[in-house]
């Protein structure tokens, strides 16, 4: 019985292991067989690597081919924790060879996701890049990478429009996580860099290399090239944009001042040729992360340098808003191009008058818009009203953004009732509508909605968008996007009237307050309006707004000048070197090299 029991026992445990060495047999099989594919991945997974390289932003070209952005080579220090952990040594080493702080080394390493290289410092020298190669020992982990760096070849010209590329930030990663963006990318901050952030980034190639049991590359396994991005031709024209940043520039320096802004666009088809806003900056500095002394530079200087003024600033029109007052006066018939208005040098109601009490007698409309005369534009806007004003000014396109490719454009304000009852909660007087018709008061304006206001005028009421890309072309040299005018509006107003207040820019350069430095000789036909604008602050500003040749008009400007004083001092001279730079009339601006 003992015997049997006993053997019994055997067969039983000879039968479990036989199951076990079957379940095994099983197992190993269907490992191999049916997921061998599955776990060969993983494998390779563990000393395959993909290496990314990233695909060069497209460039920047002027309408006549001009290349104004570009990229060079650089190189970046990155880390690529193939096999663990980067070392705190390591960490230590980097921070004082990078002169970076460990803390900013061991955030970037935290927020890291995938196996993409770790961007530590872009741009880096041959100094580092040697120690680096000499002493790979002491980086275990540590990459030089080779890629493509924004050049801005013209420094701070053009930096308004054309913006900067810098890291992505935490916040800017967060809500573009979706559309494919990864720590360490570079992205557009500001200017068209940002707009076509997206057109110009191009494809990311890189590198499937092998790597041994430390980590270090063995073999290059295959490779995906990395694809550049799209180019820009702009509307700009390059030699024009720098005869405008020339000339605003000697024009500061002579007067003593210190900001200022610039509009040249075609008024027929809304095409941007310049813009010009002082003081400005250099966008290189932004590219490998701005030091914190060329940052402090920046951030201290009172006038703004990061402010495109010329459509974030917001400026009271002064006697340039004479052109909508008198486009409604003229079309509601409250006055007739003949009626004369007599200026004894102080109007009869408010004891308002002209600048330094001057007396201009009996005025006609052509005679008060050519010599600016603010009794005849007071009596004006006591006949329209402020709603009328208001109506008006809307129509030019005031008050509203006017839609440019430009990221943070400001909408300025038209001077109404509503305005002032909601924020001041006061009710509205007559001696502000005054103000008003003299774009004093709350009227703001910019200076890009300054040049539309008289790009309008120009084209015959008709209002077209302002751009500042012709073309997307792909790397092929194919254009993969063209863009064409776009109406907005055109002035409901009667073409006699249209006319009547040409003609009466006309005098403004013959006979009127820009007559000293244009006069009845100057080669090419214009249209012009100065303004001085009231500042609180500080010393008057500036303003010059301008269009020609008069019968078929292709340039319009507008010219602002902070703090400048009469603007027939100090914008007319700036708008004046602009005018003969668009039409060939100065020593051509040779192009930097």
């Amino acid at each position: 019985m003992v015997v049997n029991e006993y053997e019994n026992r055997l067969r039983i445990l000879g039968c479990l292991v036989i199951l076990i060495i079957v379940i095994l047999v099983a197992r190993v099989g269907y490992l191999q067989v049916y997921d061998g594919e599955k776990y060969a991945r993983l494998a390779d997974g563990n000393r395959i690597r993909l290496i990314p390289t990233m695909a060069p932003r497209g460039t920047f070209y002027d309408r006549n081919g001009n290349n104004i952005v570009t990229n060079r080579p650089g190189f970046t220090v990155s880390l690529l924790p193939l096999t663990g952990p980067i070392s705190p040594d390591v960490i230590s080493r980097l921070s004082s060879l990078l002169n970076i702080s460990e803390e900013e080394i061991k955030s970037k390493i935290e927020s890291h996701v995938g196996f993409e290289p770790i961007r530590i410092k872009n741009d880096v020298g041959p100094e580092i890049r040697t120690i680096i190669a000499e002493q790979k020992n002491l980086y275990p982990g540590v990459v030089i990478e080779v890629q493509a760096v924004r050049d801005y070849l013209y420094k701070e010209r053009g930096a308004h429009v054309l913006g900067y590329v810098s890291e992505i930030s935490d916040s800017e990663l967060e809500s573009k996580k979706e559309q494919g963006y990864k720590t360490g990318d570079i992205i557009g901050k500001f200017g068209l860099e940002k707009i076509y952030d997206q057109q110009l980034r191009g494809s990311n190639g890189g590198r499937q290399v092998e790597v041994d049991v430390t980590g270090k590359p063995v073999q290059i396994l295959g490779r995906k090239d990395a694809i550049a991005g799209n180019d820009l031709i702009l509307t700009i024209d390059w030699k024009l944009q720098l005869a405008a940043e020339q000339a605003v520039d000697a024009q500061l320096k002579l007067i003593g001042a210190h900001a200022a802004a610039a509009v040249v666009m075609n008024p027929q088809t809304g095409e941007v040729l310049a813009l010009v806003s002082r003081p400005a900056f250099d966008p290189n500095l932004f590219v490998h992360g701005i030091s914190e002394k060329d940052w402090k530079t920046i951030n201290d200087n009172p006038y703004f340098p990061l402010d495109n003024k010329a459509i974030t600033g917001e400026y009271p029109p002064g006697s340039t808003f004479k052109i909508v007052t008198g486009t409604a006066a003229l079309t509601e018939g409250v006055i007739t191009p003949y009626e004369q208005i007599f200026d004894s040098g102080t109007y009869w109601l408010g004891e308002k008058g002209n600048a330094d009490g001057e007396a201009l007698g009996w005025l006609n409309f052509s005679q008060a818009l050519a010599h600016s005369d603010n009794v005849y534009f007071y009596e004006l806007g006591y006949r329209l009203g402020v709603d009328r004003l208001e109506h008006y000014a809307r129509m030019f396109g005031l008050g509203a953004k006017t839609g440019i490719n430009l990221p943070f454009e400001s909408e300025g304000l038209v001077a109404n009732k509503a305005y002032k009852e909601k924020v001041f909660e006061e009710d509205w007087y007559i001696s502000e509508t005054l103000d008003a018709a003299i774009g004093q008061g709350f009227n703001l304006v910019t200076p890009l909605q300054a040049a539309m206001v008289m790009g309008e005028i120009a084209a015959d009421g008709r209002r077209y968008q302002p751009y500042l890309v012709q073309r997307i072309v792909g790397p092929d040299g194919k254009t993969i996007q063209e863009f064409q005018p776009k109406l907005l509006s055109t002035l409901e107003v009667p073409s006699d009237v249209i006319r009547e207040v040409q003609n009466g820019l006309r005098d403004v350069t013959k006979i009127g307050t820009a007559a000293s430095i244009f006069g009845p000789n100057f080669p090419i036909d214009l249209a012009g309006k100065t303004g001085t604008a009231e500042n609180p602050q500080g010393k008057d500003h500036g303003w010059f707004v301008a269009y020609g040749p008069f019968q078929n008009p292709n340039i319009v400007i507008a010219v602002i000048v902070e703090n400048g004083g009469y603007g027939s001092q100090s914008a007319v001279p700036i708008g004046k070197k602009i005018i003969e730079a668009a039409f060939g009339l100065n020593n051509p601006v040779s192009m930097p090299k």
